[in-house]
Parts: structure tokens; C-alpha cells; sequence
């Protein structure tokens, strides 16, 4: 006989599924491109992510067939995960960050010289420029290391901002940024799409239980660094745009999330 369900163990477990639209991103930044750290740039490039991908993995298997007769076993011998996580930018006018910041990236990977300074973009256009590659991780005292051991997060959580799943990505770095068509016709969003490559990742809190609901002094702190963190974000992108100087837009951002 089937089993009885109640009404309210339906609408508990079938008319509350998980939405696609609400998940957070985190960069990691290396040595090499510490001047993207601090208040505005990494954050406002987070906030750019449109898209992002859950990763998988697969279990390898190999056949045994002579232990029992007429039977064939599969026996797991590897967890392979996913060879890249693609992630999608909005790329804001002016200032390019996001393209900017993974181009940098790939360029610190491949040792090359950074367009900044008009005698390096003299070297980056010289006949006889080359390129050697960097190992991923350094002089084995983190410096000049490519790969970011850690930092790379992807979080999926629900309207309420109650039990969040993240993602921790291990030894990432960025594999390609796709090209990015323009065209004279109408106008669109410009987006950045970047591949990434890990050797692995971890689920955070995978056998944790989360049975409370937070209390009025958590929801109140947790609703207060949120509006703190949006408003300065968008005041430091809205001096961006209309200064154009990125470290006055930073300062302004930061003036308006110590106000509140």
C-alpha cells in the first residue's frame, strides 16, 4: 500500500525548491596581484559574477570479471572531478575590471610584462620578446606562485540566506578568457565569461545539520554588513563612473560602509 502523506509534509518538501538566482562568488587574489586587494576592486568584481556552474565529479571504475563466474564487478579506483569551472562577468563601462583583472592574471602566469608603463609595452611589442613560464608555486615560499591554494568559493543559498552550501575550489587558476564580440547593432550587456582550472573541491559544513532558525541580533547584524556592503559598493562604482578615477571611487565606497 502507499504510504499516507500529510498536506503539510507536501508543501514542506515539494513546494520549496532551490532557486538558481541567489549565490555569492569569491576571487582569490594572489601575491602577484595584491594591488587588487582592499576595499572596492575584489569586492565590486564579485559582485560583477552573472553566471557561475556547481562543478560534479564522476567515479572511475575498472571490470573484474574472473572472480565469480558469469559476473562482471565494477570496482572504484578514482574520484575524477571536473576539469574546469566557467564563470560569466558583467564588465563595468570605463573601467573593465574584470577584464583587466584575469588578462593580469594569465599574464602573471606566462611571466610576461604588464601594460602599464610605456618602456614594458615598448618590450611587449619588441621582435625578440619572449615569455617563460612561472612555477605554480613559486619558490616554494609563496612567491610568484600562480595557483591559488585556496580562496576560490562558490555559494548557493536560499531568499532567506539560511543554510548555505559552498563550494571550496583547491589550486585554482584561470585556464582562457573567451573573446568578447561588439557590434555596431543594438547595444547589449558586455559580459566576460573566464574559464578556471582546480584539482579538486570541497563541500563546506557537508554533514552539518542546520535545525535553527538565527536570532534577531544575527538576522540584524547579518541585514546590516549586507546594506552597509551594497551601499558603499555603489557609491564607489557610481564615483567611478562619473570621475573616472578608481582610488577616489574606493575611498568613497569605504567612507560610506564605515557610515553605517
Amino acid at each position: 500500500m502507499p504510504r499516507k502523506v500529510r498536506v503539510s509534509d507536501v508543501k514542506a518538501n515539494l513546494l520549496r525548491p532551490a532557486t538558481t538566482s541567489h549565490f555569492e562568488v569569491e576571487i582569490p587574489i594572489i601575491n602577484g596581484l595584491s594591488k587588487w586587494r582592499g576595499v572596492g576592486k575584489q569586492d565590486k568584481i564579485q559582485l560583477m559574477c552573472s553566471d557561475a556552474s556547481l562543478p560534479g565529479s564522476n567515479l572511475a571504475t575498472f571490470e573484474i570479471n574472473n572472480d565469480r563466474t558469469g559476473v562482471t564487478e565494477r570496482h572504484v579506483h578514482r574520484r575524477i572531478f571536473d576539469e574546469r569551472i566557467d564563470l560569466t562577468f558583467y564588465v563595468d563601462a570605463g573601467l573593465y575590471q574584470p577584464i583587466k583583472f584575469f588578462e593580469e592574471w594569465i599574464s602573471y602566469i606566462v611571466n610576461g610584462r604588464q601594460i602599464s608603463d610605456n618602456d614594458e609595452e615598448n618590450q611587449l611589442k619588441s621582435e625578440n620578446y619572449f615569455y617563460r613560464m612561472r612555477y605554480p608555486d613559486g619558490d616554494g615560499n609563496g612567491n610568484g606562485a600562480y595557483v591559488a591554494k585556496q580562496g576560490l568559493n562558490i555559494t548557493k543559498f536560499e531568499r532567506d540566506h539560511q543554510n548555505p552550501f559552498t563550494y571550496q575550489f583547491m589550486r585554482a587558476y584561470p585556464l582562457s578568457v573567451s573573446s568578447m564580440p561588439v557590434s555596431y547593432d543594438g547595444s547589449s550587456l558586455l559580459k566576460c565569461s573566464v574559464s578556471l582550472t582546480y584539482t579538486r573541491y570541497v563541500i563546506k559544513d557537508l554533514h552539518k545539520t542546520y535545525a535553527l532558525p538565527p536570532s534577531p541580533q544575527q538576522q540584524a547584524q547579518f541585514n546590516g554588513g549586507f546594506l552597509s556592503n551594497l551601499a558603499g559598493n555603489l557609491v564607489d562604482a557610481a564615483v567611478d563612473k562619473i570621475t573616472g578615477n578608481d582610488r577616489l571611487g574606493d575611498f568613497a565606497g569605504a567612507a560610506v560602509k564605515r557610515f553605517f
